[in-house]
């Protein structure tokens, strides 16, 4: 088998993996956890949403530069590698591999599956239901990116054209229904403080926000990564922080948040409200599209991280995590993601396996921003193909986010946080064997 990867991504597929790995699962599920947080007041919901958009899109523009100037297959963990070292640069692949995109593979086949149950009259809670649906979804997504990756990068289009429908639809069908209710006021319910609340609920948006900077390990698939990668970052956030902020004001108009926080799939009991049982049934098979779209785009961009380590022999099995097929896809490495998201996904649960994996990737997030301006001081003649606007002020309002969340997660949820950093951390002894066998 040939170990080289087929440059057959265009901007197309770039800009639908941009959108469909991050309009997905969280815009129609995150809002119960998020007005649950908030004991049923709006306000803080809304400015949770605008917020998270905010540091996504300064966190783009700033680490766009580096997915410009470093366009290879693997993303940030080469981004990292080459700003800080080998070490680093292994830990955040060895992250990425074993907890970040399983976790998440894990997190949306739950959600899926839970929607699936309940759109098939069983309840969200039925394990025996759920739980052989969100493996089965996990596997046939894998078979098919298997097959080849412009398969996968197909697949992505059209689930991405697809998903934006229902969004649509409620969106125009919400303000034509709703009422011109406050959207601001109450900003929590009774008893809940709101910066203490805020935390909680700006890590819920962060992960519907996620997803951005992995089309960065499809570079060495993409037909011109330095003029593409950056449009498609920039331009897909663009498109996802207003359909977010539009979705959220619909779905107020139509159910308080109150009620949101109370059911599984908010999306649901508004399309049900707008369009009756019938309609809301349509609209949730077109939800369910949308979250198939994004676990086809976590395992078509997180199967390649396992398989940049193999090629550098890292990771135990590089032998054969680095074979790829003749339909151009690193077959092993994506068997390996998915059975670990199998593996995860028996936990069965959407919120504790989302919220752990977006405090770990914030870490190394938050080092790939501050990598912007690493290299500008270290390396100011490097080709830069895009450079971030506003320089300083943008990669450091990108890092002051990062940060936010960081600490947050640490203080507010310790042993999410603590089994992050163990996960991760594992990874040090395994780096050092390996460079001693070398």
């Amino acid at each position: 088998m040939s170990k080289k990867l087929k440059k057959n991504i265009g901007f197309a597929a770039a800009i639908s993996t941009v959108v469909g790995l991050v309009i997905g699962s969280g815009v129609f599920f995150k809002p119960q956890a998020i007005y649950t947080a908030t004991n049923g007041g709006p306000g803080l919901g809304i400015i949770a949403w605008i917020l998270g958009g905010f540091i996504t899109i300064m966190g783009g523009l700033t680490a766009a530069e580096i997915s410009a100037a470093i366009p290879k297959t693997g993303g940030m963990m080469v981004y990292i590698e080459d700003i800080y070292g080998e070490r680093l640069g292994f830990l955040t692949g060895w992250m990425q591999t074993v907890l970040f995109f399983p976790g998440t593979i894990a997190a949306i086949g739950v959600i899926f599956a839970q929607q699936a149950s309940e759109l098939l009259g069983f309840t969200s809670d039925n394990m025996r239901v759920v739980l052989p649906i969100a493996l089965g979804i996990i596997l046939l997504l894998a078979l098919l990116n298997i097959i080849g990756s412009s398969i996968g990068g197909g697949i992505q289009t059209v689930a991405t054209i697809c998903k934006l429908i229902p969004l649509i639809l409620i969106i125009i069908f919400g303000f034509i229904k709703g009422n011109s209710t406050s959207i601001i006021s109450p900003l929590t319910g009774p008893g809940v403080n709101a910066f203490s609340a805020l935390g909680q609920v700006l890590i819920a948006t962060l992960f519907a926000y996620d997803g951005w900077i992995n089309v960065g390990a499809l570079a060495g698939e993409m037909k011109t990564p330095g003029k593409d990668l950056p449009k498609a970052i920039i331009g897909g956030l663009s498109v996802v922080m207003a359909v977010y902020l539009l979705i959220n004001i619909a779905y107020l108009w139509i159910a308080p948040a109150s009620e949101l926080a109370k059911v599984t799939s908010p999306a649901t009991l508004v399309a049900n409200k707008i369009f009756g049982p019938i309609g809301g049934k349509i609209i949730t098979v077109g939800i369910l599209i949308s979250v198939f779209g994004t676990l086809n785009g976590y395992i078509l961009t997180g199967s390649r991280i396992p398989y940049a380590l193999s090629i550098q022999g890292y990771i135990p099995g590089s032998k054969y995590l680095s074979k790829v097929n003749k339909g151009g896809s690193p077959v092993n490495a994506i068997w390996l993601t998915s059975i670990l998201a199998c593996i995860y996904a028996l936990s069965g649960q959407f919120n504790l396996l989302s919220d752990l994996t977006i405090f770990a990737v914030w870490v190394f997030y938050t080092l790939t921003f501050i990598g912007v301006i690493k290299l500008r001081k270290e390396k100011p003649d490097m080709n830069r193909p895009y450079k971030v606007p506003l320089y300083p002020i943008i990669p450091f309002l990108a890092i002051l986010g990062g940060l936010f969340v960081v600490i947050n997660q640490l203080i507010t949820a310790p042993l999410i946080s603590s089994g992050g950093i163990i996960i991760t951390l594992i990874g040090l002894p395994i780096y050092a064997y390996k460079k001693r066998a070398a």
